[in-house]
């Protein structure tokens, strides 16, 4: 076992393998905030990558709706279920976030997946990583509990009577919709469990493959993924997951004019809730400092962006602006102790932030560094007792080559139909 440094968990881990980096590192922002449950995303993969026989049960990206759905059934509370075992004096955040890069969410000590192996129990077979293997039935339904919010009163599990981030009680009924793909993890599970090195982490963008030649289907990989976004197929014996759409990262779409451009899953969302593009890393994994790129600001200077279970110690590489209406203890059992400070910029965003939230799928391209030139004040208010001052800036997004890909304004401009138009009666 090597030792890695793990900059969301604040210290050092045990991984099976010794350090290593990308050059670049893809990643993802998500705002659940926006997103409508829609499932464009879904059926975009769906319909370029896995509409192939054997792949029928295949999501590689889905939408669940929170706190009962999953695919498969249960994945996230039997992954944190294995992880108390082996933590039975329980996992807590020492510290509070703040400006350290290196480990902005302070410290979480206790064992993670790959620190805990013995939990699993699988007769006598060697496991490197906890997990589970989940069972047929259990990936039978990808929209099972969809829309469905906790239950009333002396219910179980009645999280919707606890307080939201300001502390108030306004939602007694509440879910919502947690879009999901692989997180191309800095330390992924499945690659650490591979008993036939089938599995690589690409060292140009962090995207990690599975080379089907060298697969031979043991399914470890499913088992180890505390995600469980590494699919088994029947009809091939060997295992599947999402690619990042590389070709499309590559540059190599005839849309892209040679530069990266997102996911499918990513272009294709109408409800405005991504944003996907490359970090640059250093040596452990840490995001090297880049100011203007518009991820590198909404997780390590605005800090409304936060990891998906970072507990589990894989270091994902997706990032979600918690919704403002769930309670807090909800929230941060699933993206960590940064919640409640996310929640309350994100409520009252200053100037920069609410420009910067303007760039969510105004292009297919990946944006690389962003601009802004400062326009007038339009509005004023108060949110939270605080004043909340609106400014019609306009926010300027760039490529890889440092050419313009758009420019959009704060404000959305007004368009008044005519009394006469294409379609009058």
């Amino acid at each position: 076992m090597s030792t890695v440094y793990n900059w969301q968990l604040g210290r050092a881990m045990g991984y099976p393998y010794p350090q290593a980096a990308p050059k670049e590192q893809f990643a993802f922002v998500i705002n659940i905030n926006r997103c409508i449950g829609c499932q464009t995303c879904t059926m975009a993969c769906k319909s370029t990558w896995t509409f192939s026989k054997g792949q029928e049960h295949m999501w590689w990206t889905n939408v669940e709706t929170k706190p009962y759905g999953g695919y498969p059934q249960h994945w996230d509370v039997k992954g944190l279920d294995l992880l108390g075992q082996a933590n039975p004096d329980g996992l807590a955040w020492q510290g509070s976030p703040n400006g350290d890069t290196r480990r902005p969410y302070g410290e979480l000590p206790g064992k993670t997946i790959f620190e805990a192996p013995e939990v699993v129990a699988r007769s006598n077979q060697p496991n490197l990583v906890l997990g589970y293997l989940p069972t047929e039935e259990e990936w039978r339904s990808p929209n099972i509990h969809e829309d469905t919010p906790p239950g009333g009163l002396n219910r179980p599990m009645d999280f919707g009577r606890g307080e939201d981030a300001t502390g108030e009680n306004k939602h007694k009924a509440w879910f919502f919709y947690l879009a999901r793909l692989c997180n191309h993890c800095s330390y992924p599970a499945c690659l650490a469990a591979c008993p036939r090195n089938a599995i690589y982490k690409r060292p140009e963008d962090g995207i990690v493959l599975i080379d089907q030649q060298e697969c031979r289907g043991y399914r470890k990989c499913v088992e180890a993924c505390p995600y469980k976004k590494s699919l088994y197929r029947g009809t091939t014996r060997t295992s599947e997951k999402c690619i990042a759409c590389y070709p499309r990262i590559e540059g190599r779409d005839p849309e892209s004019d040679g530069v990266p451009m997102e996911t499918r899953c990513m272009a294709a969302c109408i409800g405005q809730v991504r944003m996907q593009g490359l970090v640059r890393v250093d040596e452990d994994n840490a995001w090297v400092e880049d100011r203007y790129n518009p991820l590198y600001y909404l997780v390590h200077v605005a800090k409304v962006a936060l990891p998906l279970y970072p507990q589990f110690g894989t270091e994902p590489n997706g990032y979600y602006v918690p919704p403002r209406w769930v309670p807090t203890r909800y929230l941060e059992q699933m993206f960590g102790p940064g919640v409640k400070q996310a929640v309350e910029r994100y409520r009252a965003p200053d100037r920069e932030l609410l420009a910067v939230l303007q760039l969510f799928r105004r292009s297919n391209r990946i944006i690389f560094r962003y601009q802004i030139e400062e326009g007038p004040k339009v509005w004023e208010t108060t949110v939270g007792g605080k004043t909340f001052e609106m400014f019609n800036d306009t926010i300027i997004a760039f490529d890889r080559k440092n050419r313009e890909i758009f420019r959009t304004q704060v404000e959305e401009p007004v368009h008044v139909r005519p009394d006469i138009h294409a379609n009058s009666i």
